[in-house]
């Protein structure tokens, strides 16, 4: 019998180069209020969110996706058509083919590029990053594009007490290419289906119009069960990946987790026993909750602005709908 021939090639593989797209149009807490009920101090203690971004007509998924994109190629040096795969975590396009990915690769000139989008919601980042990484590592592929992408804001009840001041718009993307020494620890992660009523949609697409936002399913949540979920599963989670990838909290230089709410936020920190020296990412005041795009924005906010160093150890962790999660230490770009 023929023995199918597979690629030998194991190496290291690393993040290069990050980039983002903020939408222009901040959204604070009073404008939710006004249409919600809720109190704007409320909002900010209950979420620690101040702010959101919300994208406009022309911020498109493709659009904002192409948009970081091209900046995280910038950042790692590389040209498109050096790209081998294009990924994009998202689960906001309103067109279920073809894949965002496939938009994305064709305005960047990545023409040689396989592409695909990944859906795992708000954890999608670090799903598509340990495809990537394993990519790359098998030697399957040189270089990756990464991106979470999300207009939130397509699939949102805007006058829901539950969901409209959490939900925003935005993308992030990473470059992986490969190392000479290990840049992406083992992903840890994990899907819990008896959970799932506690983030979904209202409805199948097929029981709307699509046609009215107002006619169109959107997002449902029961915030307490998401976040006792949340405070149960991901400390241990956390703990493995350090274990896996053979970190300590102490050599930490970064906590990225989605964007979520800054009370899960603060518990996993408080619970991980984080050192002081550890920067963690608190970019949902000003971003809110984007969804897959929330880990790369928030990691660029802590290289932008000098929290974090580049090269640093970072460990990740996304969570959402599924209830999922999925997470691994990076040393960042």
């Amino acid at each position: 019998m023929t023995a199918i021939r597979d690629t030998e090639v194991l190496r290291h593989s690393r993040l290069l180069g990050v980039g983002v797209h903020r939408p222009e149009r901040s959204v604070p807490n009073t404008e939710i209020a006004g249409r919600t009920g809720l109190d704007p101090d409320w909002i900010e203690r209950r979420s620690g969110i101040r702010s959101r971004r919300y994208a406009g007509p022309e911020e498109t998924l493709p659009a904002m996706a192409t948009a970081a994109a091209e900046k995280a190629l910038a950042a790692a040096g590389v040209s498109a058509d050096r790209i081998d795969t294009v990924i994009v975590a998202t689960i906001t396009s309103m067109e279920q083919m073809p894949a965002v990915a496939v938009e994305v690769a064709r305005r960047l000139g990545a023409d040689r590029a396989a592409a695909f989008d990944v859906s795992a919601a708000c954890a999608g980042f670090c799903h598509a990053l340990a495809l990537a990484g394993d990519q790359v590592r098998m030697g399957r592929a040189d270089h990756v594009l990464v991106i979470g992408a999300e207009r939130m804001t397509d699939i949102l009840d805007h006058e829901d007490g539950d969901t409209a001041f959490l939900f925003a718009d935005g993308a992030g993307a990473v470059v992986v290419g490969p190392s000479h020494e290990p840049g992406i620890g083992p992903v840890v992660w994990r899907a819990d289906g008896t959970r799932n009523a506690a983030l979904r949609m209202t409805a199948p697409w097929h029981d709307g119009t699509g046609l009215r936002p107002e006619a169109r399913p959107a997002i449902t949540m029961s915030g307490w069960k998401v976040f006792r979920w949340a405070t149960n599963e991901l400390v241990p989670a956390a703990r493995k990946m350090l274990d896996l990838a053979g970190v300590t909290v102490d050599d930490l230089d970064a906590f990225i987790p989605h964007q979520a709410n800054m009370l899960i936020t603060d518990h996993v920190v408080d619970q991980l026993g984080l050192p002081g020296h550890t920067a963690v990412a608190r970019d949902i005041v000003t971003s809110g909750n984007s969804s897959a795009a929330s880990i790369p924005l928030a990691m660029e906010e802590l290289l932008a602005g000098g929290k974090a160093p580049s090269g640093g150890l970072a460990l990740l962790i996304g969570f959402g709908a599924g209830l999922v999660y999925a997470g691994q230490v990076v040393r960042l770009p």
